[in-house]
């Protein structure tokens, strides 16, 4: 295990023993990889999304700091907690956007996408998330698996370490839950 993966471990245990000094450590540590998993989010975003990346970080550290008691019993649950807060504020920017009386069904258009109006790999987390919500119900654990690898980012090994499951399971559940998605998010 790396330094810093055992120095974010070392702080969120002593975030969970009351050490409030700690949190404020723990930012910048993560914050680097907090901000490529929210850049890589952002990627899927259709074109208009007015959250940034260092928005959605912030947004999502609060959430996981800031005022629930929360206990970190490692840097993949954190991460993994971190996925699904970026995952709550994506669907609740979507459902904003997508709402009538916001003029949901009008598209928001900047002048420089006029000239790129072919965005592949553009995602619908409304979508996403409905999908999400029947594969947890169905499959937990796949389900969980497709929060680590696809909102934090997590590789195969490190999904596996923080789930206590081999990565060959990880890597199985992995392509399982990708087909699900692929054919729930297409039913649509």
């Amino acid at each position: 295990m790396d330094e810093s993966k055992i120095e974010v471990t070392r702080i969120l245990q002593a975030i969970n023993a009351g050490d409030e000094k700690s949190s404020e450590a723990l930012l910048p540590i993560v914050y680097d990889e907090l901000r490529r998993l929210a850049a890589v989010q952002m990627g899927r975003e259709k074109p208009g999304q007015t959250l940034q990346a260092t928005a959605l970080v912030h947004e999502a550290y609060l959430r996981l700091i800031g005022g629930q008691d929360m206990e970190w019993s490692n840097r993949g649950h954190f991460f993994g907690a971190a996925a699904q807060a970026m995952r709550r504020i994506l669907v609740e920017n979507a459902r904003r956007r997508n709402r009538i009386k916001r003029g949901g069904d009008r598209v928001r258009v900047e002048l420089t996408d006029v000239a790129d109006e072919q965005n592949a790999g553009e995602m619908d987390f409304v979508v996403l998330d409905e999908a999400l919500r029947r594969m947890e119900e169905e499959d937990p654990r796949m389900a969980r698996v497709v929060m680590l690898r696809f909102f934090a980012g997590l590789s195969v090994n490190d999904t596996a370490e923080a789930m206590g499951v081999s990565p060959m399971t990880v890597k199985r559940d992995w392509a399982c839950a990708k087909a699900w998605l692929y054919d729930e998010m297409n039913a649509e």
